[in-house]
């Protein structure tokens, strides 16, 4: 009799474990679907040219870019070869990259040969050029924690770290490494 009850429960062991076999799987495939679609953008912009004003009505920032894609829900849009011009009357930069991210607390994230260009003709600063940098459009700061590089009309500045106010333009290095002034 027990030879007859180890069969039977061998036997509706394997009937339950086919039966409930494919509502097991079901549920991890479900969840990957999920995954996949939170990944997918809500929309996509090819050669991307975008204006931007603030609450007064003045021209706060252009950005053109060869592909753009929103992701609404995650809140953030992320820009290939973006070329990001920030207007702040008489101190207005143009700022590329490979890629960046637009984050909805007006914080732009630029990755992959930055380079921060100052469009005021006589300025002291005429360029910056860093691996990443962060601006907070808002309050017009630019900041990075890698090697950075300055150039103006007569000198190379090179350090790791920067903070800048835009604003006023003043920049300030973290970690300086070397000054060449260039003679004329």
């Amino acid at each position: 009799m027990t030879n007859l009850r180890v069969i039977l429960l061998v036997v509706f062991g394997a009937a339950m474990l086919w039966l409930w076999y494919p509502f097991l799987t079901q549920t991890e495939q479900s969840s990957q679907q999920e995954q996949e679609t939170i990944a997918q953008p809500d929309y996509v912009a090819i050669d991307l040219k975008q204006t931007s004003f603030a609450e007064n009505g003045q021209l706060s920032y252009q950005i053109t870019a060869q592909r753009m894609e929103l992701y609404q829900e995650l809140g953030f849009s992320h820009f290939e070869l973006p070329i990001f011009v920030l207007h702040n009357g008489q101190h207005n930069w143009q700022l590329t990259a490979n890629e960046a991210t637009l984050y909805e607390n007006d914080t732009l994230i630029l990755e992959g040969n930055v380079k921060a260009t100052n469009l005021n003709d006589n300025a002291m600063i005429t360029e910056i050029d860093a691996d990443n940098l962060r601006l907070e459009i808002s309050n017009r700061t630019m900041r990075s924690e890698q090697p950075v590089i300055i150039t103006g009309p007569s000198l190379t500045i090179t350090g790791k770290g920067l903070i800048a106010d835009l604003n006023i333009e003043v920049i300030e290095l973290i970690n300086h490494t070397e000054t060449i002034y260039d003679k004329q």
